[in-house]
């Protein structure tokens, strides 16, 4: 009994923490993966530096992005932070 009121708080601060920090960031992690995989030609994206594109081609790992009419560039797919909405 004394043993079970010893480690209770420490069993609480942990259930905690992970309600509060670790599930919501393995959540947030899981949005990510899939909005990256959901990347297709046509789209029109902002990457982790602010630059605005269309994605012209999509690669395993890279997606070349038309910045202007006559500019393509390649990023990373990780460097794509968002997809914006028509």
């Amino acid at each position: 009994m004394d043993l079970l009121a010893q480690l209770a708080p420490i069993l609480l601060i942990f259930v905690v923490f992970w309600l509060f920090i670790i599930r919501p960031q393995q959540k947030r992690q899981r949005e990510r993966a899939g909005m990256l995989n959901a990347i297709s030609s046509g789209d029109r994206v902002v990457t982790i530096g602010g630059l605005h594109g269309t994605v012209e081609s999509v690669e395993e790992k890279t997606v070349v992005l038309r910045v202007s009419e006559n500019h393509k560039m390649t990023f990373e797919r990780s460097a794509i932070n968002q997809i914006v909405k028509s």
